[in-house]
């Protein structure tokens, strides 16, 4: 359980560090936690998690505003809002809730909230914020209006 939360806390000083230098047009985490712990299908150690996370999340927003970064956060899959099943036992497999993709920073808006959105976007809207051209071979699009 400890080295669980340990790994948020080590992700979130990396990105932060490496926000810090300035030296990449992008850096990118990953926050495991609120999935690793909720497989376990444990409430409280799954809140704790989450919480650890968004706090992590926060301290890497406001590098990204410091140092002019644009801040995008999004999620493959649910797993952590769903912790007890039908049957009242625990819920240990993924969801698929719908997940938020958000922004802060820079100019760039994103489309209404009413076009459809899908997980293979996200790629192509990372490119188009970067200002790099989407390949060909990939089949989602930009979410940038």
């Amino acid at each position: 359980k400890i080295h669980k939360l340990k790994a948020v806390v080590s992700t979130q000083s990396t990105g932060v560090a490496q926000i810090e230098k300035g030296e990449h047009q992008m850096v990118m985490c990953n926050f495991a936690p609120p999935d690793m712990v909720g497989h376990t299908g444990k409430y409280e150690p799954t809140v704790i998690a989450c919480s650890e996370t968004d706090r992590c999340i926060g301290e890497i927003v406001e590098a990204c505003r410091k140092f002019g970064y644009v801040f995008l956060v999004t999620a493959d899959h649910g797993n952590a809002e769903k912790m007890i099943s039908e049957t009242g036992g625990p819920h240990t497999a993924h969801t698929c809730s719908r997940v938020p993709f958000y922004m802060d920073g820079g100019s760039a808006k994103f489309l209404p909230e009413e076009v459809s959105m899908a997980l293979c976007d996200v790629a192509p809207t990372v490119l188009k914020l970067m200002g790099v051209e989407q390949p060909a071979a990939m089949t989602g699009r930009s979410l940038l209006a």
